[in-house]
């Protein structure tokens, strides 16, 4: 019998062999002793993450949104959902705009794992479909303006001032970058892949030099964020900051960029995380980049190589859920297709490579 996702009490937990995500009677009482809503409590998944899990859980007329790690084993240095909590409660007073945090929880006896409290937000995650309001050519400009001064923002925001030292270091970002994915791709791979290994080579050969640090959200694209489902289009959350840290924000363009998908790109890739975007209205990515670079004062250096660096990340990082799915510690079909995707990830970001340098 498959264990369940959601049960009633620790005993009906302990009895499964693998354990469920929500147990109710706990969390329950977790919910009481801080105020949020009151009788019975429903669960249900939502979102798309592949990483951590979030549930809208309902209590009477109250929503909330709870996030937690996924099932056990985890990979080294992922899915902590607490340090992704203080840098939200961190980041509550700035010009960033996300979700406030209710409660955080360390205490494993509950669901087995930390996880924390949101409010529910009435809005849209956009993909691959507008709400009626946004869908023409105007407000689908405003919706790739309002997705960059996001960005803008979030690397605006004083880090310091909002006591995030030591959330990161602000020196070597890159450089940890490298040899942290050089070293999760031998954790992670289920196979040999000589591109992987290739375009790290690379990386590594011509890194730029970083700007000044900024936060960074390192999952930031359209399908990370959510709108109003009301005209004119402004975006009311980020989400996923599973990924933020301390380094350098071009990283964070390089990824926002080569997952925004244009008219004239091929479809059907793994990487078309946002085919939305093709549509008449949007900006074109050297758009987005010019009013990145307009917002911020920030000059653009080889761009190609974040870009590079985005795709070649997240094939080392879905190898690591692929994995999952291959020992079968997790429910989620979708990571099964990343038999193929992974390579289609770095033979991306190898074509990057092959292209022209800018000329200075």
């Amino acid at each position: 019998m498959p264990a369940l996702e959601i049960v009633e009490t620790p005993e009906e937990a302990a009895a499964q062999e693998r354990p469920p995500l929500i147990v109710r009677e706990p969390l329950a009482s977790f919910f009481d002793e801080r105020g949020l809503g009151s009788g019975d409590l429903e669960a249900e998944r939502i979102g798309e993450g592949h990483s951590n899990v979030t549930y809208l859980i309902t209590r009477g007329e109250e929503r909330f949104v709870l996030r937690r790690p996924p099932r056990p084993p985890l990979p080294p240095s992922a899915h902590d959902v607490l340090r992704e909590a203080r840098l939200l409660a961190a980041l509550e007073p700035t010009a960033v705009r996300t979700p406030r945090v209710l409660a955080a929880c360390d205490d494993e006896s509950i669901l087995g794992v930390p996880f924390y409290v949101m409010p529910f937000l009435e809005g849209t995650v956009i993909t691959n479909e507008l709400p009626d309001p946004l869908d023409d050519v105007a407000e689908r400009r405003r919706i790739a303006e309002e997705l960059v001064d996001g960005l803008a923002e979030i690397h605006a925001a004083d880090w310091q001032g909002a006591g995030l030292d030591g959330f990161g270091k602000p020196t070597g970002y890159l450089e940890r970058q490298l040899r942290r994915f050089n070293g999760l791709w031998e954790h992670n791979k289920t196979r040999e892949l000589s591109v992987v290994q290739e375009v790290g080579d690379w990386l590594a050969a011509h890194m730029p030099e970083s700007p000044g640090a900024t936060i960074v959200h390192g999952d930031y694209r359209l399908g990370n964020v959510m709108f109003a489902s009301d005209a004119p289009a402004r975006l009311i959350a980020v989400f996923d900051w599973e990924l933020a840290t301390i380094g350098d924000p071009l990283a964070d363009l390089g990824y926002m960029t080569i997952t925004y998908a244009e008219a004239e790109d091929l479809t059907g890739s793994i990487f078309d995380l946002s085919s939305v975007t093709r549509e008449e209205g949007f900006l074109k990515r050297d758009e987005l980049v010019a009013r990145y670079e307009e917002r911020t004062g920030r000059s653009m250096s080889d761009l190609r190589w974040y870009q590079a660096l985005a795709l070649w990340k997240s094939a080392v990082f879905m190898e690591g859920n692929y994995k999952a799915w291959v020992a079968g510690n997790t429910d989620d079909a979708f990571l099964a297709i990343f038999d193929e995707g992974v390579p289609q990830l770095a033979e991306a970001a190898r074509a990057i490579t092959k292209r022209p340098a800018p000329v200075p």
